[in-house]
């Protein structure tokens, strides 16, 4: 599965609503890896298939991290109608939203991000933070730079197996590889 920007805004809308309508830059993205963490814990497969990144504040979607800095344009339906820029390292909801909006979040994946908002909401960005550093064992301090997480990192780290890590991984980049494909068609 490739990065679907729009499914990662929507996941981003639907825990800043939660949370009345903003949230720090630093716990809306662990809200969010924390959330691509369960589902491949859960269901062996991303929910917004972004490319895992360990970062000296922790583990990140570094292409959801692009569009949150405005790093990148948005594409039509994607972030920007969701989620507003950054502004003292705050986001913010661009506009209200019901279930009904959120097209690309299934049942499933609204789950997901029920589960990591119980678990995880109540928390402060630096105690998340903390968390995700003391208890994501597929994070290793990159000391100022960035270096991918592979799936199969994440799936050891979850307790999968050696083979079943490795099973899962090759799935996943196979999709990975035929979306592309199918992308340039």
């Amino acid at each position: 599965m490739m990065f679907n920007e729009r499914k990662a805004a929507q996941m981003a809308a639907y825990l800043l609503d939660k949370r009345g309508g903003t949230m720090s830059h630093l716990k809306l993205m662990k809200l969010l890896y924390l959330a691509e963490r369960e589902a491949l814990a859960r269901y062996g497969a991303p929910m917004a298939g972004d490319h895992l990144v360990a970062m000296p504040q922790g583990p990140v979607l570094s292409q959801t991290l692009n569009h949150m800095d405005g790093d990148v344009e948005s594409s039509p339906g994607g972030w920007d109608e969701w989620v507003s820029g950054k502004a003292n390292n705050e986001l913010s909801l661009k506009r209200d939203v019901s279930r009904d909006d959120l097209d690309e979040l299934s049942d499933a994946d609204i789950e997901v991000l029920d589960h990591v908002w119980e678990q995880f909401g109540h928390m402060t960005r630096w105690k998340i933070r903390d968390y995700a550093h003391e208890n994501c064992r597929e994070w290793k301090n990159p000391h100022g730079s960035s270096v991918p997480i592979s799936y199969r990192k994440v799936f050891l780290a979850l307790g999968r197996s050696n083979d079943e890590a490795s099973e899962l991984s090759d799935r996943i980049e196979s999709e990975r590889s035929l979306d592309r494909l199918l992308a340039e068609l």
